[in-house]
């Protein structure tokens, strides 16, 4: 599976360059702390593959990474998919190493 370091995230942002941010975890999740991009919960996400980019590098992420991996697997297996990337340690490590203000939990 392709990662993405927080840092490499980071970089992408900063340069302005055209690419998908998706966030699978839950709506709760998501309140406490958000790093931009669009909130697809993982139980949803086989209902709405359609909102995955297929045309640009597309970054998944979660918490910690574990389940952005297994929803980019699935989508992977099921649907194709070769343009997913997921965010080496999640927005734990976002909050390590990039932003300390986004509130860890």
């Amino acid at each position: 599976m392709k990662e993405v370091s927080v840092k490499e995230l980071n970089e992408l942002r900063n340069s302005g360059a055209d690419f998908q941010l998706i966030d699978v975890r839950e709506p709760n999740e998501f309140e406490i702390a958000e790093i931009g991009g669009v909130l697809i919960p993982m139980n949803s996400v086989p209902q709405n593959v359609d909102k995955f980019d297929r045309e640009k590098q597309v970054i998944v992420h979660c918490r910690s990474g574990k389940r952005s991996g297994d929803v980019i697997q699935w989508l992977e297996t099921n649907h194709g998919f070769d343009n997913l990337y997921n965010l080496k340690g999640g927005i734990l490590a976002w909050a390590d190493e990039i932003d300390t203000s986004v509130q860890k939990y």
